[in-house]
């Protein structure tokens, strides 16, 4: 035994050297081991992250690809609102509004999508450009048919109620009336009242047909059982100041057949209002009473005052009447109004009697 562990003590040494070595590398190991246990947490809670990250640019990935696949229907989505914008200028309106119809029922849908949304926001500021541009129209000279096509479209988009719908309707309707009146020359009475007479004989007549016409199928009966009177209370407010700028105006009017022509054309106006129940002739007799007494008056005055003149100036000396043979008043000439030819012998007689007859031109009234 002896022999054979001096024979191999070599094996011995070396074995007990391995087993040093052993010992040394285990305590290294335990102690790295120890290093690595406490790092294992962090290693599982980066690999965690690792794949929420993997998951999220996974789900990126298939949204990029799901925009890609889908790009030209999103590019046409996001072209709706330019689209609608070019249709209003255009005057395409039946186009915008299902535009418009369609951005709102994708809206309604999605509520929750942002891009959705933004596009309604934007079709919704294009929806008010058409708008004010149908309020415009409908404050411009337009027929029936426009009428009807522009309220329907201002109840396809849904913003007035009815009754707001008809009050808009008078409004913008009276602004174009007082539009057409601003136009009108006012320093010159009477063409003022020409074109304001005329204005409301042909405009005013339009605007209560194209009023009942538009809104005949939500009236049962009469419109005052259905929107308070609100086309009579307009129209009443209408003929009301109609009537104040006769009386206002007329008095400017200095020439007799000037005044009996305006008579004609109101008497004119308001017959043909009457097809419509607006007839105010008997509202006129006072207005053009008290012009025609004023214009009667401030002519008496002048005559009177041209009469004192002359009377102050002239020179009593007895003048024959020439030209005229002189002659009494007989019986054959009662009824002949022509001045008597002796009334040339006293101008300031003459003159006088020549002014009173220029009033005469008031009894055509």
């Amino acid at each position: 035994m002896q022999e054979v562990a001096v024979w191999n003590y070599r094996a011995f040494i070396t074995a007990a050297d391995a087993l040093l070595a052993i010992r040394q590398q285990v305590s290294f190991i335990d102690k790295h081991l120890e290093s690595l246990i406490c790092q294992v947490p962090k290693l599982m809670s980066g690999c965690t992250e690792f794949i929420d990250s993997a998951e999220s640019i996974l789900e990126k990935r298939k949204m990029n690809q799901a925009l890609l696949a889908n790009h030209s229907t999103l590019l046409d989505l996001l072209e709706i609102p330019q689209l609608m914008d070019t249709c209003v200028r255009n005057g395409n309106f039946d186009e915008a509004l299902d535009l418009e119809a369609f951005v709102s029922k994708l809206a309604t849908m999605h509520p929750k999508l942002p891009v959705i949304q933004a596009l309604a926001a934007e079709v919704r500021q294009t929806t008010q450009s058409l708008l004010s541009q149908l309020l415009q129209k409908l404050r411009s000279n337009i027929q029936l048919p426009e009428c009807l096509r522009i309220i329907g479209y201002l109840r396809r988009i849904g913003v007035f109620g009815e009754y707001e719908m008809r009050l808009q309707f008078l409004r913008c309707r009276e602004a174009w009336l007082t539009g057409i009146l601003e136009d009108l020359d006012q320093k010159n009475a009477y063409e003022y009242l020409k074109g304001m007479i005329n204005c409301h004989r042909m405009h005013l007549f339009d605007v209560v047909n194209q009023y009942r016409a538009i809104f005949a199928d939500d009236t049962s009966g009469s419109e005052e059982n259905y929107d308070g009177g609100l086309l009579f209370s307009w129209a009443m407010h209408q003929i009301t100041s109609h009537l104040k700028t006769l009386k206002i105006m007329l008095p400017e009017i200095t020439e007799g057949g000037s005044l009996s022509n305006i008579l004609d054309q109101c008497m004119y106006c308001a017959m043909g209002l009457g097809w419509v129940g607006l007839d105010f002739r008997g509202l006129l007799p006072p207005l053009f009473e008290e012009a025609v007494l004023n214009l009667f008056s401030k002519n008496m005055n002048t005559a009177v005052e041209n009469f004192q003149l002359v009377l102050d100036s002239h020179r009593w000396v007895p003048l024959p009447s020439v030209g005229f043979p002189s002659s009494g008043i007989n019986d054959d000439s009662k009824d002949d109004v022509t001045p008597p030819s002796y009334l040339m012998e006293h101008p300031p007689l003459a003159v006088f009697i020549n002014d009173v007859e220029n009033i005469n031109v008031y009894l055509l009234l």
